[in-house]
């Protein structure tokens, strides 16, 4: 077989040399560069943050004011209890206070001092003229701080002290009839409840015909009940 000649043999040679030391040079810049270079190089520290879960708030409760319809403007502001202490009421008694006078200080002296209650028992007091003006509006201190009233007892429950807004007009409809401004005001005030409340006509009631309510003549045989829900519409 023919000898491979010498000069050949050396440039074979020094080309393997130069192609592994291009090998070697690049394998080594892969590892320094590529994060696998020197034993003594430490891993990076695996850092574990704390997680943190929010704190469970319960849900604020927000108890929506009854709805009123119409403006506001349209009744006087003591007519509006408040926001905060406001409840639901579903009916209206209509009372007489059987007396030819008298205005809410009145009642409620009469009701500390003759029933030892806790003041007068109404919601509300209209005047014929004689100790508050003729149709005046008087609120309580009951619808003020939205409480039972003590107006008609003897209901299971006692749900219309309960549940029912009292409404008294001064005078004895036994033996008279409610003024012409009494009945004004009378209307004006159970259609702003009415709407307020969502109160049928239906369910507003004079104190005789309340039921479960004890016998009574409240308020008189001249009821304004009858012509109240004609002009509200029955």
């Amino acid at each position: 077989m023919p000898t491979e000649p010498m000069t050949d043999r050396l440039t074979n040679q020094t080309r393997c040399q130069r192609i592994l030391g291009k090998t070697a040079f690049l394998c080594g810049f892969l590892l320094v560069f590529g994060g696998c270079g020197s034993n003594n190089t430490s891993m990076p520290e695996v850092v574990h943050y704390p997680t943190f879960e929010s704190e469970s708030v319960p849900p604020k409760v927000v108890e929506s004011e009854p709805k009123l319809t119409g403006e506001r403007s349209n009744v006087p502001e003591e007519w509006l209890p408040p926001s905060h202490v406001e409840k639901k009421w579903t009916a209206i008694v209509i009372h007489h206070s059987a007396t030819e006078r008298g205005n809410a200080a009145i009642f409620d002296r009469m009701h500390r001092e003759e029933n030892h209650w806790d003041g007068i028992g109404y919601d509300f007091v209209i005047g014929n003229g004689t100790d508050s003006g003729n149709g005046q509006v008087e609120v309580t201190f009951r619808w003020q701080q939205q409480v039972a009233g003590a107006h008609c007892g003897g209901t299971p429950g006692n749900w219309a002290n309960i549940d029912a807004i009292g409404i008294c007009l001064v005078g004895n409809f036994n033996h008279s009839v409610a003024t012409a401004k009494q009945i004004q005001s009378l209307s004006k005030l159970a259609e702003f409840l009415q709407k307020r409340y969502r109160i049928p006509t239906s369910r507003i009631y004079g104190h005789s015909s309340t039921p479960g309510a004890r016998v009574t003549d409240c308020p008189g045989n001249n009821s304004p009940v009858t012509a109240l829900k004609q002009i509200l519409g029955s």
